[in-house]
């Protein structure tokens, strides 16, 4: 199986993420990502879709989101010139003498505490995939009650020649 990250420029208007979700749904396509955000233009809102298959089925789902009449700009982000990150917040019922653990294992990972209560914490991690996965790997011996991923955010690396030809125009 193969993996495809869009970053999609959409209209950003009512419905628009049906519509996208939409086709997804009626070629039976799944979406294992789906991440959605207004950019510097309000009028414009950028999609990242991840989903896997075979190389024909992911070459379709491109093919036919750039067809979709909201779609402005489809940009296939690649693994090596693009850079994602996902952000996690993970909530870990913990006793007093489990924080030390806990809070060592946090800072491995370059996470963050974000909430205290008596009997809980709430960890905050953002990072790549396998980043994310290898802390919640550290985190099977303590009793994890919640976890709550945004999904895949991605960009490209550098600047486009589109991007080059706006800095010259101001």
């Amino acid at each position: 199986m193969e993996r495809l990250v869009l970053s999609i420029l959409v209209d950003n208007t009512p419905g628009v993420l049906n519509r996208v979700a939409g086709l997804f749904s009626r070629r039976s396509y799944n979406i294992d990502s789906l991440t959605v955000g207004e950019t510097n233009d309000p009028h414009i809102s950028r999609m990242t879709v991840v989903s896997t298959g075979d190389a024909e089925t992911l070459e379709q789902i491109e093919k036919q989101v750039r067809k979709l009449e909201d779609v402005k700009e489809v940009f296939k982000l690649e693994d090596t010139n693009s850079v994602y990150r996902e952000l996690v917040l993970i909530k870990v019922e913990c006793s007093h003498k489990e924080r030390v653990d806990i809070v060592s294992i946090v800072d491995i990972y370059r996470g963050k505490i974000v909430d205290v209560s008596p009997d809980s914490m709430v960890i905050e991690i953002t990072g790549t995939q396998s980043k994310i996965d290898g802390l919640l790997a550290m985190m099977t011996d303590f009793n994890v009650t919640e976890i709550v991923r945004t999904g895949i955010v991605g960009i490209g690396r550098g600047l486009r020649d589109e991007d080059k030809e706006k800095i010259k125009a101001r």
